[in-house]
């Protein structure tokens, strides 16, 4: 019996050994981030061009030595499958099993809202990049979910200051909606609405249409909508479900009768549909290239990004290379890779993007980034259509006020 204990007793410090110091070695070489996004479902199209910016940034930042000269940053990507279910049950894992520090997404809103609380419960860093459901940030707030997309109050606003100007120029009298039939579709119309009654109360909302998300034929709604005779559309449709009503709208002639200003033409519709997205149309977007080749690190960055996948960043690869570079600060400002200093740290800061300078707003850790509108033309410096005339709306001009955010939640 004293053998067996002189044994255990001898035996313990290297038992110990063995499994502290895999761990102790992971903390000191590496720091594990986390990737939810939609790569099946309607999210497929923007989460598969999201990863390739993270792994961008990352390839960078640890070629430069890692986090802080020496923490160089290990990727665990999942697939959320664009569903909320899903979503949940990947980031449990990714914090349970992969013990990540920090998990950036997702795509859809829907997802983003559901993995909030988790990440909250197990305080894990959480940067919303693509999914921008102004609740995801205004109501229940979590210190540590940030958000670096304009969110749908941001995006809306933007959309009703344009569409609103162009109604007065046309005589436009009345309008329908058309949103997928979820966080992201139903904020966005909401908003919309609201906001249209106040920036042109002469316009009548005549229908509104809630396509369920995954959508793939469009038809019927664009019957009825030609039918109840609208002037124009307003669409918050994304992914691939968004290239459907595209190609459905431009195959049964709506938008030669209906005008349809405002809808979502990110990079990806630009690139994919480049012949047959109608030029003359207006769109909003979050994060378009072409709008900042003026800021030397957007610039460097299409020029990599060209050379490496031989065409221009969408939306989503500029808006997962800025979270990814917006973490490096975080930790930067720290001093530290410990998740509690660094989301302190982000708090109100200012931080460098490849669409300039912004900075976190203290109420809601909502990125003060740009919105944009504008028209789809040819341009003769670009191998596919762009936004001319386009119109950059600022953060703070166009983010819900606090009195709102804390009226919203004293009624929560």
């Amino acid at each position: 019996m004293k053998r067996y204990l002189l044994f255990a007793i001898f035996l313990s410090p290297l038992l110990c050994a063995l499994v502290i110091s895999p761990m102790a070695r992971a903390d000191s070489e590496e720091y594990r981030l986390g990737i939810a996004l939609g790569l099946s479902g309607t999210g497929a199209p923007y989460g598969k061009e999201a990863i390739e910016g993270a792994e961008f940034a990352v390839n960078e930042i640890n070629a430069a030595g890692g986090l802080l000269g020496k923490y160089s940053i290990r990727l665990h990507i999942r697939d959320t499958q664009t569903h909320p279910e899903v979503a949940k049950k990947v980031v449990r894992s990714l914090i349970a099993n992969s013990e990540v520090r920090s998990v950036i997404g997702t795509y859809s809103s829907s997802c983003a809202l559901a993995i909030k609380p988790i990440c909250k419960e197990n305080r894990v860093l959480h940067i919303a990049p693509i999914s921008n459901s102004e609740n995801i940030t205004k109501k229940d707030p979590s210190p540590y979910t940030f958000s670096v997309v304009p969110n749908t109050y941001m995006m809306s606003k933007a959309v009703v200051m344009g569409v609103a100007d162009l109604a007065k120029k046309k005589g436009w009298t009345q309008y329908a909606t058309i949103a997928s039939d979820y966080a992201w579709g139903r904020s966005s119309q909401e908003i919309q609405v609201d906001l249209m009654r106040e920036a042109a109360p002469q316009l009548t909302l005549v229908g509104a249409y809630w396509p369920r998300l995954g959508q793939t034929r469009f038809n019927s709604f664009i019957v009825d909508i030609m039918a109840r005779k609208a002037d124009f559309v307003l669409s918050s449709i994304a992914g691939s479900d968004n290239m459907y009503w595209l190609r459905d709208g431009r195959d049964y002639r709506l938008f030669k009768q209906v005008e349809s200003p405002g809808g979502l033409v990110s990079v990806t519709e630009l690139i994919k549909q480049a012949r047959g997205i109608r030029r003359g149309i207006y769109g909003r977007c979050r994060a378009p290239f072409f709008a900042h080749m003026d800021n030397a690190s957007m610039k460097t960055f299409v020029k990599k990004y060209r050379a490496k996948f031989d065409r221009y960043p969408s939306d989503w690869a500029v808006l997962l290379y800025d979270a990814v570079h917006v973490l490096r600060q975080g930790v930067e400002k720290a001093g530290e890779i410990d998740t509690e200093a660094v989301r302190n740290a982000l708090r109100g800061a200012a931080v460098e993007t490849t669409r300039g300078e912004f900075y976190f707003r203290k109420i809601d850790n909502q990125l003060s980034c740009s919105a944009y509108f504008g028209r789809v033309a040819d341009d003769p410096n670009y191998p596919i259509p762009i936004y001319h005339d386009l119109m950059e709306f600022k953060g703070p001009d166009i983010w819900r006020p606090e009195e709102q955010i804390k009226a919203a939640r004293s009624g929560q």
